[in-house]
């Protein structure tokens, strides 16, 4: 019996031994050189629920800065079970940018994405895809197809929501995002297919930065099964078109044209898959970001009345009342722009430059070891060296500015290097069109409408707008 009970201390001593060794090592990673300062947190959950915490979207978090305070502008953590640093230097935010190509997204983000993701894999198909999408996305694809069609969703998705009384401004907008890319993408849909794609939506979790756990009741396995839908319909369509010869999107048209000119690039498995996450990122980006502008813009009446200035003149300036939107519109819209770059630099409160470091990198006495998903977070936005006032909403200081201008050395809502977003104009257009189209009615936003960030934007109360009774076109304000 002592025997069976000795045997069972040194059993219980050399777990207790490995265990304690083993959260050492947690603790204190061994690189090739000295990591920056700061706390791995408890093994595999790290700092993840204090990382996690929502926050005032116009702050940056708690979190960062409290470890800012302590450890300085560049501290290590983990999160989601991976090794991170996160940075508040923007000349390293930028050098990482241009050095390293992957990203740095969670296990449960690679995931969503799926394994033969051409978005990260090598630099190579990355590079591929981006001519793509930029043929797809740039300014004079836009000039010349999406004008009309942006145009033209926002105007009967509003005139909708007007006769409703009210419309919720994040759903609206993923809805003309969604509709839009679907029509240059795939052409034209069987009713069903195109009502089952918009509905896919609804299926996706709003927290995409979640553990890897992919068993039942967890956020990753509903992402899974999410993607699993979507990424059957999207097949479905692809394979039936291309049996029956029916006419694909521009943008199907760009990938399969190469394809049959000569070496596939990119086979009909990779287009499925780049199409899916195409879909994806755009639809979990501008949406959020155009219900936060709408809340900032209706809680400031003197941005409200320049606004209702400007559209009204271009409104006047139609010689059919119902006449569409063109590019010189949209070009002409100085305000607009300056309160969406505003509104991009203000409510840039996540990193904007998201990578993994494929080899040691040395930032002078630390060493940022290859492997680790480097956070850069835009903190330059809130530099009263560079901006006065920098947590005031003030769309004037973009006056002397380049509006046309997606990067600089003081602004980075898009990111930096080759994962600068190359759909940056797309978005800023539909942001555009949309706020025209709402400045064409009597509105307000709920009082108790709050903008939080759980990194990604959240919307508590929704992000409902309400219209006054007139329904009719009308270029007044409400205050």
């Amino acid at each position: 019996m002592v025997e069976v009970y000795e045997l069972l201390t040194v059993v219980v001593s050399l777990i207790m031994v490995k265990l304690f060794h083993w959260i050492y090592q947690w603790r204190n990673p061994t690189t090739n050189g000295k990591l920056p300062p700061g706390s791995m947190g408890y093994p595999i959950i790290g700092e993840t629920f204090e990382f996690m915490k929502p926050h005032d979207v116009l702050q940056l978090p708690i979190f960062v800065k409290e470890r800012v305070l302590r450890y300085g502008p560049v501290f290590r953590t983990s999160l989601f079970g991976a090794k991170a640093i996160i940075s508040m230097d923007l000349e390293l935010n930028v050098e990482i940018a241009k050095a390293n190509h992957v990203p740095g997204v969670t296990k449960s983000i690679a995931r969503l994405f799926g394994k033969n993701n051409l978005f990260i894999q090598s630099k190579q198909s990355h590079k591929h895809v981006r001519n793509l999408t930029f043929q797809l996305l740039g300014p004079q694809c836009l000039k010349l197809r999406m004008v009309e069609d942006v145009d033209l969703l926002a105007r009967t998705y509003m005139e909708e929501g007007a006769r409703n009384g009210c419309l919720d401004v994040k759903e609206t907008s993923s809805k003309i995002l969604i509709e839009c890319l679907a029509k240059k993408v795939m052409g034209e849909m069987e009713p069903e297919a195109a009502k089952e794609l918009a509905l896919c939506w609804r299926y996706f979790p709003r927290d995409w930065f979640q553990f890897s756990w992919n068993v039942p009741g967890t956020g990753v396995y509903r992402m899974m099964k999410a993607r699993k839908r979507m990424m059957k319909l999207i097949k479905e369509t692809v394979l039936k078109k291309r049996a029956s010869g029916e006419e694909f999107g521009e943008f199907f048209k760009i990938i399969f044209g190469e394809m049959e000119g000569g070496a596939e690039k990119m086979s009909v498995e990779n287009a499925i898959e780049y199409i899916y996450t195409f879909f994806l990122v755009a639809n979990e980006t501008t949406p959020g970001i155009l219900a936060a502008t709408v809340k900032l813009i209706s809680d400031h009446p003197n941005v409200m009345e320049e606004l209702n200035k400007e559209h009204e003149g271009i409104v006047r300036g139609k010689t059919e009342k119902e006449a569409g939107l063109t590019w010189e519109d949209y070009k002409s819209m100085t305000f607009t722009q300056m309160v969406i770059n505003e509104s991009l630099r203000i409510t840039s409160t996540a990193p904007t430059v998201l990578r993994i470091t494929d080899h040691d990198f040395q930032v002078g006495d630390y060493t940022i070891p290859a492997g680790w998903i480097f956070m850069g977070y835009p903190n330059v936005h809130f530099s009263p060296e560079k901006y006065d006032d920098p947590l005031v909403f003030n769309p004037w200081r973009w006056k002397r500015e380049d509006l046309s201008s997606i990067l600089s050395k003081t602004y980075i809502p898009f990111g930096a290097g080759s994962r600068l977003c190359v759909g940056a104009e797309f978005a800023k257009l539909q942001m555009a069109i949309f706020i025209h189209h709402l400045f064409r009615y009597r509105w307000s936003m709920k009082k108790e409408t709050t903008v939080l960030r759980r990194f990604m934007l959240t919307f508590p109360c929704g992000s409902d707008v309400q219209f006054s009774d007139n329904t009719d076109v009308d270029n007044s304000v409400s205050h």
